[in-house]
């Protein structure tokens, strides 16, 4: 018998390497983990940490290695997720003190708020457990004196906890972007309670029992409350079933913000009156009988009574005290404080309603107004709105450059390059944070460095010291990259909503046609273009252009095979084996299956004419040289040939520079590269050339979110016809949304004075939550003044300015409350504030805007249009027109303190 070991050397061995990898410049090995689809990210990095530190003990370290997790996806996430909590605590923290700014201004309110805001921010920066202490302030000074402020901050825990649930209901997580939109709610959770309070009390100040008072005032009110609160989650019914890749994006935003204003709907109309009206209840009045409470009980509850603890049961009309002489003290100290901020509200209040009817005297001066501002306003939207972004790419602390030297590297070249691009980038990881040289470096320190070489590229991944410095190592990679002949650099920061190098900003330029030479002649063209067209942009082409990949072709001379006997799959695989190694079948050693590889000597194969002289054996047994059996021919061919719907296709993958939006480089891309090679006729003969990657996503994204704008204004506009029983008076109103959105183009420029934010498909999700909350204020003015004429009787011009001078009140109240509570999410850096600081910004300059304005644009449109209305009802009539009404002068407001 023949056995194997007569013919050939049998051993245990190892693969041939596909691949190197190296990390902080040793021999390593990479191990690449992906969650299953669906598989919360927290819970598997959990596990896996788990596993990683059991192998590493248990199994590595007697063996003198160790394994290193190099990148936590949770890190990020968890950063992420506790800036979002710090800015609620802060936001909710500032609305508390603009209530008690409005509502009880005097020098007790000017001693708590430093403790409020110190609170607040030691929640958000040390402990969340000091917001207990935080909580504990605000009760005792609500039971003190601030007691209106304790009543509508009510909204705000009642609303989120409520809101947690009904996200749970419908299943969704709580993630950074739908905590985001509850961070945005915060300032709006107050709003309809800040109007239903603020009317009761003003009926109350009008003479009426507080239980009349809470009644009537909420009575009055409810129909602009429920339309605001309608109004703002309406517009977001479109763009919830945007079927597009952001779509998810906005779903937990709508939802976050949906359930807590409606919730905060229901706080407003069940809780706030009840509450309100013990509040208000005094000695004079002393309500409805009741039974005695306990005494305890009646120390507790007194404050709500409106009546001071003195020992007798309660129900009893208390003695009166005179003031000690340390309180009238206090009490002058705080007027003299307090004066002059009441005088100069008074003032504005005044001034403002002089002004609305100064303009109401004359019709040309109301259409000035009305043009002025619609016209300035829809102007200035068309001319400022800036080019627009896909999705945010994130601050992740992970940066990847991928090198692409030129065709044939094996793995030898490939793991050369490495190393000199490793030891490029050594001072960067080599190197003592804390020492002097460290601080002399151009670019930031590398926290942890690794380096692959595998499939004709070399990968280079990292990470900064400082995480909020990573995007800083993507032009230090274009540098390595640059000093390498004849290979492509591609530097990226790993994107926040997508994974591969074809993630974030890409815009990817295919070329599609028959031939491949002419294409890798026209790809060669666009490429030279697009980097004299942006010069700071990455571009690179997929696959190579380079068509001169060593090959080697083997064509069976079919006669002489067949005289042989030898069939073309044998000679495949005695080649095969003779070369590389062909694999026979599975052998198993100790119950492990290993290949069984057949591998010829390697001094056969050294060069071609050895390859030609390869022996290989016939069914006879007899030994044929390879060239008697096959013509073998050294040539040259593309290393990869892409087919796209089945015609041979190269694509040009363009990262334009941060600096410029992506909008921006499609639209020079398309009119510079595109169009003018259309023009030629290079692309006769069956070639096409289109934009796609990111560019085709952004189109299709901005094109659905366009048509749901237009639709969330029609539903806005819907609503209010039905509100109001008209379909002339919502078009006042909707004619204030111009005005939102020059604020929120001016909010989103002055943002990028300090740091670089594009116009992204989350930030344009703003300028849908302005269409719903633009609106709350013009509804509050047209509301009342409808009201006001009628029930009680007043001519239109008297019930406007009087509706204005009523509603100035909580209208800057619910503004300075939501602007506010946006402020931290603008303002803070951090992970993911890219996410929703455009946005931010949007709705707070939007708000700032559309408020000052909402003054002067929504009394004059009104009365136009009632004047309108009325010469129409008149001249259909044939009665005569009606004297012009005496000018009306408002008088200065009361100072407002609720006790």
């Amino acid at each position: 018998p023949v056995f194997v070991r007569d013919v050939a050397t049998v051993q245990l061995g190892y693969k041939k390497p596909q691949g190197m990898v190296r990390r902080f410049g040793e021999p390593s090995i990479g191990i690449n983990c992906q969650r299953e689809t669906g598989a919360n990210v927290l819970d598997v990095m959990a596990a896996l940490r788990k596993t990683a530190a059991q192998v590493d003990r248990e199994i590595l370290a007697p063996r003198q290695l160790q394994l290193t997790q190099v990148y936590d996806e949770t890190e990020y996430i968890n950063s992420a997720v506790d800036l979002v909590q710090q800015n609620i605590f802060i936001g909710g923290a500032l609305t508390m003190v603009v209530l008690m700014l409005f509502l009880h201004l005097d020098l007790r309110t000017l001693v708590t708020i430093p403790l409020i805001v110190a609170a607040a921010l030691a929640a958000a920066y040390v402990t969340p457990w000091f917001s207990a202490i935080g909580l504990l302030i605000l009760v005792v000074t609500g039971f003190w004196f601030a007691r209106g402020a304790l009543v509508v901050g009510l909204a705000i825990p009642t609303s989120m906890i409520g809101t947690f649930l009904v996200l749970g209901v419908l299943g969704r997580s709580l993630n950074v972007v739908s905590l985001a939109g509850l961070a945005f709610a915060v300032g709006m959770l107050v709003d309809n309670a800040v109007v239903v309070l603020e009317n009761v009390y003003r009926r109350h100040r009008l003479g009426e029992s507080p239980f009349q008072a809470a009644a009537r005032g909420t009575k009055e009110v409810w129909g602009a409350v429920a339309a605001s609160t309608v109004t703002t989650v309406a517009v977001f019914l479109p763009v919830v079933f945007v079927q597009e890749e952001a779509g998810q994006l906005f779903r937990d935003i709508a939802l976050a913000i949906s359930a807590a204003v409606a919730l905060s709907l229901l706080v407003s109309m069940t809780v706030i009156p009840p509450a309100a009206a013990r509040l208000f209840h005094t000695d004079h009045d002393p309500g409805p009988p009741r039974r005695p409470r306990p005494a305890l009980l009646a120390r507790l509850l007194s404050p709500f009574d409106g009546r001071h603890w003195d020992g007798r049961e309660a129900g009893s009309v208390p003695r009166p005290r005179a003031p000690s002489s340390k309180t009238r003290f206090t009490q002058r100290l705080s007027q003299r404080m307090v004066r002059p901020i009441y005088m100069l509200a008074g003032l504005f209040v005044s001034s403002v309603v002089r002004l609305n009817d100064w303009i109401q005297l004359g019709t040309l001066r109301r259409l000035a107004v009305v043009g002025v501002l619609v016209g300035l306003s829809l102007v200035c939207s068309w001319l400022l709105w800036p080019q627009v972004e896909y999705l945010p790419t994130g601050n992740r602390n992970q940066v990847y450059g991928l090198f692409l030297p030129p065709p044939g590297y094996n793995l030898d070249r490939l793991t050369e390059l490495g190393k000199t691009v490793e030891a490029q980038l050594r001072p960067y990881w080599d190197v003592d944070p804390d020492s002097p040289a460290a601080q002399k470096l151009d670019y930031p320190i590398i926290g942890d460095f690794f380096i692959v070489a595998r499939e004709g590229h070399v990968f280079a991944g990292m990470r900064a010291y400082d995480p909020q410095r990573a995007g800083e190592l993507v032009p230090l990679i274009q540098q390595v990259g640059a000093q390498i002949p004849g290979a492509f650099a591609v530097a990226k920061q790993s994107s926040l909503f997508e994974q591969g190098l074809s993630a974030g900003r890409t815009i990817d330029i295919e070329i599609t046609g028959p031939d491949l030479v002419r294409l890798v002649t026209l790809g060669g063209q666009v490429l030279g273009q697009v980097k004299q067209l942006m010069p700071a942009a990455q571009a690179r082409p997929i696959p190579s252009l380079d068509l001169s990949t060593p090959e080697l072709h083997l064509t069976p001379k079919l006669l002489q095979a067949a005289d042989m006997g030898v069939s073309s799959m044998d000679l495949g695989f005695a080649v095969n084996a003779l070369v590389d190694g062909a694999y026979a079948g599975d052998y198993y050693l100790e119950g492990k299956k290993i290949d069984l590889t057949i591998l010829g000597e390697s001094r056969f194969a050294d060069t071609t004419h050895e390859i030609e002289a390869l022996p290989v054996a016939t069914p006879g047994g007899q030994l044929v040289p390879l060239g008697g059996l096959a013509d073998v021919q050294l040539a040259s061919g593309p290393e990869q040939v892409n087919h796209r719907e089945r015609v041979r296709a190269i694509t040009i993958e363009v990262s334009p520079p941060s600096a410029m939006a992506l909008e921006d480089a499609m639209s020079q891309i398309q009119q510079r590269i595109v169009q003018p090679l259309v023009a030629s006729g290079q692309l006769q003969g069956g070639y096409q050339i289109n934009l796609a990657g990111t560019a085709d996503k952004l189109r299709d994204t901005w094109r659905a979110l366009r048509m749901n704008v237009l639709l969330a204004l029609v539903i806005t506009y819907l609503l209010m016809a039905a509100l109001f029983e008209s379909w002339l008076y919502p078009f006042v109103i909707i004619l204030s949304v111009p005005l939102g959105a020059v604020g929120g183009i001016l909010g989103l420029d002055l943002l990028n004075l300090f740091v670089l934010q594009p116009l992204d498909v989350l930030t344009m999700l703003g300028f849908v939550i302005l269409i719903g909350t633009v609106v709350n204020n013009p509804i509050l003015i047209v509301h009342q003044s409808m009201n006001h004429m009628r029930d009680d009787g007043m001519a239109p011009r008297a019930a406007i300015l009087e509706s204005v001078r009523t509603r100035i009140r909580p209208i800057f109240m619910t503004t300075m409350t939501t602007v506010l509570g946006l402020l931290p999410l603008v303002l803070f850096p951090g992970a993911g504030s890219e996410l929703y600081r455009g946005l931010g910004s949007v709705v707070l300059g939007g708000l700032l805007v559309s408020t000052v304005f909402t003054l002067v644009l929504v009394p004059t449109l009104f009365s136009l249009t009632m004047d309108a209305k009325d010469f129409i009802i008149r001249l259909l009539r044939g009665a005569p027109m009606p004297a012009r009404h005496p000018e009306i002068t408002a008088p200065a407001p009361e100072p407002v303190h609720l006790r």
